[in-house]
């Protein structure tokens, strides 16, 4: 499915469908086919709106989980968007996780899928090997709990990243800035209603990530998908589909009155 990009001023992005709208941020080596499926089934439903994020555009000292938060900040003020849905996975979680902290206003409700912020695992102690295909391989597969979803040209995507001494710096300042960056403190403070679905197999930000955001974020709720990594709307986009409608559906329920 092709999608038109388009742009404001020096923003790219997405923008399908009609209503509130629900924004997704994607990960470190996120690109535009992670969200496929959800862009096809919410597009009905909602507004979906994917921001391309200035991973390797920013100079090095902005290239920070507060420099992307800064980026995604000005986009939605320029769009204007109100009682958004944001939705983060890996890194974009994260960069949702400080922008609902700094500027809670237009956001209604987070949804976060394999969530950086409390702690990750990354690249383990070894960063991307530059020109080494089958290592790439390997860490792209690390991310499924089924290694076939690490198709060749997702592999060959990341692998294109690596293949740029730029690009492995900017890629390892975010990184970097991820770990230092620990929101443990200040969770308590997410006044919004939030969504935490978490693969059971996650070996990035394992299961346990998942149940210390759901202790630390008072109105959370915590779903498991079972036989699913580290990219849940990816690798199990039905279940992942079905668990993020039901909870946007609630949102919008008038309270029952006791």
């Amino acid at each position: 499915m092709q999608y038109e990009i388009k742009q404001l001023d020096k923003f790219k992005y997405i923008e399908e469908g009609e209503g509130e709208p629900l924004v997704l941020l994607h990960g470190l080596f996120g690109a535009l086919s992670n969200f496929r499926d959800l862009i096809e089934y919410f597009r009905n439903h909602y507004k979906v709106v994917v921001p391309m994020l200035p991973l390797f555009e920013l100079d090095i000292l902005h290239t920070s989980v507060g420099g992307l938060q800064k980026f995604v900040y000005k986009f939605i003020e320029a769009k204007d968007y109100r009682n958004i849905h944001l939705l983060g996975n890996s890194l974009g979680g994260h960069v949702g996780l400080v922008h609902v902290l700094k500027h809670p206003e237009r956001i209604r409700s987070l949804i976060l899928t394999g969530s950086s912020g409390l702690f990750e695992n990354g690249m383990g102690d070894t960063y991307p090997k530059r020109g080494d295909y089958e290592y790439i391989k390997k860490k792209t597969e690390v991310t499924f709990y089924d290694p076939k979803m690490a198709t060749k040209e997702l592999v060959d995507e990341v692998y294109e990243i690596t293949t740029s001494r730029l690009k492995v710096i900017k890629i390892i300042a975010l990184a970097k800035s991820a770990i230092r960056n620990n929101l443990g403190e200040e969770l308590s403070q997410i006044q919004q209603p939030t969504l935490l679905v978490w693969g059971n197999n996650d070996t990035i930000t394992p299961p346990f990530v998942g149940r210390e955001f759901n202790r630390l974020i008072p109105n959370s709720e915590l779903h498991f998908i079972d036989k699913c990594g580290h990219a849940p709307m990816m690798e199990r986009p039905e279940e992942f589909n079905k668990i993020l409608h039901k909870f946007l559906t609630k949102l919008n329920e008038p309270a029952a009155v006791a």
